[in-house]
């Protein structure tokens, strides 16, 4: 494999694992610019010193120790990968797999189904949008967007993800539309990262109901800069956005609520929990909200998302049997990939503790054998093309080995910019999956 690669200087790199690593974390030469608004090479972005390197072929994050834990995984598939030759009956390797991620997820209570809240009806290009909010047990309110056709239904239903981004302050606005003006940074976020398209607004015109939920740290579920400690080292520099949300405020929450990453995750590790266990069981939680609903057809569910959006998407569709067709954009790669060349860009709420023994991040997707399709851009910069590639492999041949390759297809789309994408062209493959497995 060829592994070389531009690099960051050594201070710039220890900023970065200080920040917590999150993927589209703001610039450190700008911290009020964010993916969102780059759309320079990510030399710029990152602020990359030319000609060194990260990594050749014998040299990863990990220096003297990369070779040490890239043995760890062994040359055999994993003991719950359905492509380790002791597993032969499906049924039998889904439960089994299924019940010990879960487990080591830990996945916290989030209650049953909730009290749901129509805050408002918007009528806005031929779509009707509720705006929802629903209370867990534990937190803020949870606010959303449900995007659907005129008419009573029952439609399809889709879970739109919102990525990460770099940008906590915003959720759900990050793939609506709801009028024809919108915040100059989410506009901004959409003509860069979804080719000027408002994702869930697509969907529904494509006569799908999309619910575009906050989730954990985002948004509505954001944590807020005055109810932290007031130890130093904790606040920080940050802010609570004011309704007026001027870019330069919202500048600073993020850049705040970047440095907390690494501070969330291991509170949630001391608390028994992890950061994709939270997401998995709100997002659950959502999809229990989206399935009870009359103008819903709850046995034709889906759902999609880019990047942080990309890893919620393969959570929910491994890990419910609900999900019928899944769709990752930019987020799938291998946990070599991970381990050895990415984890400084990548956001804590990518890590799942002990869960790499047992099978690969890719097979994770396949779990429930649903219609799962992955797009993905040759030159993201947050993966290895090579990893990327290999998780192809390993996904082709779960569904070959369980009789259903045609529930799976990847396509890689070739370089452009941005590089870390769900742009048009990536959409219509996405659209076409959709209509394909929940219509």
């Amino acid at each position: 494999m060829d592994n070389s690669k531009k690099g960051i200087s050594r201070r710039k790199f220890v900023e970065y694992a200080a920040l917590g690593g999150a993927a589209g974390l703001t610039a450190l030469s700008n911290p009020y610019r964010t993916l969102a608004a780059a759309e320079s090479p990510e030399a710029e972005l990152l602020n990359v010193e030319t000609g060194s390197s990260i990594s050749s072929t014998d040299k990863t994050l990990l220096g003297a120790y990369g070779q040490w834990t890239d043995g760890l995984f062994g040359d055999e598939p994993g003991e719950l990968s359905f492509r380790n030759s002791a597993w032969s009956d499906v049924e039998a390797w889904k439960t089994a797999a299924q019940e010990r991620v879960i487990e080591l997820l830990a996945i916290p209570d989030s209650g049953g189904t909730p009290s749901v809240t129509v805050n408002d009806t918007i009528n806005y290009d031929g779509l009707v949008i509720e705006d929802l909010s629903w209370q867990l047990p534990y937190g803020p309110e949870t606010r959303a967007y449900l995007v659907k056709p005129t008419g009573p239904g029952p439609f399809p239903g889709i879970i739109a993800m919102h990525d990460h981004g770099g940008n906590k302050y915003f959720g759900r606005r990050k793939i609506v539309r709801t009028s024809d003006s919108m915040h100059t940074m989410m506009e901004s976020h959409q003509n860069s990262f979804y080719g000027g398209r408002a994702l869930a607004n697509e969907l529904a015109k494509l006569g799908f109901a999309v619910l575009v939920p906050d989730v954990f740290t985002f948004a509505s579920r954001r944590m807020l800069w005055s109810e932290t400690t007031n130890r130093p080292e904790v606040r920080g520099n940050g802010l609570d956005v004011s309704s007026a949300e001027s870019s330069s405020d919202i500048g600073r929450y993020n850049t705040w609520a970047a440095q907390m990453e690494h501070i969330v995750a291991k509170s949630l590790f001391s608390a028994g929990t992890t950061w994709p266990g939270v997401f998995l069981g709100e997002d659950k939680r959502a999809l229990d909200v989206l399935a009870a609903r009359a103008d819903v057809d709850a046995d034709n569910l889906g759902c999609v998302g880019l990047s942080g959006g990309g890893l919620r998407t393969v959570m929910l569709t491994g890990l419910d049997s609900r999900i019928k067709a899944g769709v990752c954009a930019g987020m799938m790669t291998t946990w070599r990939d991970y381990m050895l060349y990415h984890s400084f860009i990548h956001t804590w709420m990518a890590f799942m503790p002990h869960v790499p023994r047992y099978l690969d991040y890719s097979e994770i997707f396949a779990l429930n054998l649903s219609g799962c399709l992955v797009v993905n851009s040759e030159n993201d910069f947050l993966f290895e093309l090579e990893e990327m590639k290999e998780a192809e492999k390993i996904l082709e041949e779960v569904y070959d080995k369980a009789g259903s390759p045609e529930k799976f297809k990847c396509q890689f789309f070739p370089p452009g910019s941005p590089r870390h994408r769900f742009d048009g062209d990536m959409q219509d493959v996405a659209y076409d999956w959709f209509e394909q497995w929940l219509k």
